[in-house]
């Protein structure tokens, strides 16, 4: 490589840059043009040679790899990971929601045929139906952060004792959501050899084939993570809990999607930036990267089986994704679940108004009412996403700039927020999906375009 390539020169002139060179090491020659193995951290006489070459010299300055190290750090394996990976959960979950949706709405209309031709009670929504959804309502959005707090305060001052429950909770949750993530999977492999009918177990319950693979893999997983601790396997748990979450879990209004956000925005900034005044220690942070024991080492401690216990990790819960860099080992990038799955949640309300609303236009279209001229533009659940894509930029490059933990709600809820109620109220939805976005209005002989 030229050393005009590596060096910014006021004036790239050859006799000058010799000369510095010269001046730098003695045994440098007049003839030495092109040195292959020169690097920014080579040292020389103690001192790194990116510092020398900043030494102001004439004709001779350098930018050094300090001064653009937040931007390479934007664009670390690790970054771009936590960047993709984060956005296909939000856009998986919400389309999964999305799918039970339809799918529940198809069955109860089949059960109201059904019960039209033989005139019997329809029955009950099976465990598949919309009984398994949770709705968040306005009591539920404001105690969640209280709930969240409260859960934090516990596992800082009884980690330690409590330990033991957690891993093993965590495990099994975990195997749970796990499951309803590699269910599309085992139902696409397990199709051409199944015919889809149900395995009774008993009091257990009645479980296709499909589901039996899924929850098999996720019990094996999960028993490979205990053994292993390997951060690979606790982020496949931790996107299973991603996507089940933003599945059952559903808000129904934005009124209901503000409050909750705006007050996981307050516990998120809190937590991080406050704690430490009153706790001496970043709550957060400490909760966050504590490492638990391993169940199976404490059940061999008590057994007094020493080699098992040496071999047994310790585990990290699956509360955060992390993903190593490529380029600089031993570095992670750490994203908490909660800012995967709160702005989801937001994603998953819109992604389901957009769906409702597109579905009373085509019908209000086959009436001969004409749509209105923005159907075919940026919707609310695109509009949400490329904020929330900002918006974790934005997180990223504050921790970068500051070099220290940021609470990404902070970045997030305002960056998905603020442009859904501007556009919502652009539109002239914003009344609408503030109250009541989902209940069929009769449609009135004047519709507004």
């Amino acid at each position: 490589m030229d050393l005009c390539h590596q060096l910014r020169l006021d004036t790239c002139n050859e006799e000058k840059l010799v000369k510095t060179w010269e001046e730098i090491d003695g045994d440098f020659k007049s003839d030495d043009r092109e040195i292959q193995w020169l690097s920014p951290d080579f040292l020389y006489e103690g001192r790194v040679l990116s510092e020398v070459l900043a030494t102001p010299r004439a004709g001779l300055t350098m930018a050094t790899p300090v001064d653009y190290q937040w931007a390479y750090s934007i664009m670390d394996s690790s970054r771009v990971s936590t960047f993709l990976i984060s956005i296909l959960l939000i856009v998986y979950g919400s389309f999964r929601s999305l799918n039970m949706e339809q799918e529940a709405r198809e069955r109860e209309k089949e059960k109201e045929r059904a019960q039209s031709l033989t005139g019997l009670p329809a029955a009950t929504t099976g465990p598949g139906g919309e009984n398994n959804v949770q709705t968040l309502d306005t009591m539920q959005a404001l105690c969640l952060p209280l709930g969240a707090s409260i859960s934090l305060l516990v596992m800082f001052f009884f980690f330690d004792s409590m330990q033991m429950l957690f891993a093993i909770c965590t495990a099994i949750i975990a195997t749970v959501a796990l499951a309803f993530l590699l269910l599309p999977m085992c139902q696409y492999v397990i199709r051409p050899c199944s015919d889809g009918n149900k395995i009774s177990f008993g009091v257990c319950g009645r479980f296709t084939g499909a589901e039996l693979l899924s929850f098999s893999l996720a019990v094996l997983i999960v028993c490979i993570w205990v053994l292993t601790g390997h951060w690979l396997l606790m982020d496949a748990m931790g996107m299973g809990l991603c996507v089940a979450f933003i599945a059952f879990v559903r808000l129904p209004s934005l009124k209901v999607s503000t409050l909750l956000l705006t007050g996981l925005l307050i516990y998120d900034v809190f937590w991080v930036f406050f704690s430490s005044y009153i706790f001496n220690t970043n709550v957060m942070v400490k909760v966050a990267t504590r490492p638990a024991e391993n169940p199976v080492g404490l059940v061999a401690r008590k057994l007094h089986l020493g080699g098992v216990v040496k071999e047994a990790p310790k585990l990290s819960l699956p509360g955060k994704l992390v993903f190593p860099s490529i380029h600089n080992s031993g570095h992670f990038s750490m994203l908490g679940l909660g800012d995967i799955v709160m702005p989801g949640l937001l994603l998953c309300f819109v992604l389901r108004y957009d769906a409702y609303k597109k579905s009373q236009l085509l019908h209000l279209g086959e009436t001969g009412v004409p749509p209105p001229k923005h159907f075919n533009k940026l919707s609310y659940f695109h509009c949400s996403l490329i904020g929330y894509f900002l918006g974790l930029l934005t997180a990223t490059v504050s921790s970068e700039v500051f070099k220290a933990a940021q609470p990404a709600l902070l970045y997030l809820v305002p960056f998905t927020l603020l442009p859904l109620l501007t556009m919502a109220y652009l539109k002239g939805d914003l009344r609408r999906m503030w109250s009541e976005p989902f209940i069929i209005h009769p449609p009135s002989k004047h519709l507004e375009v």
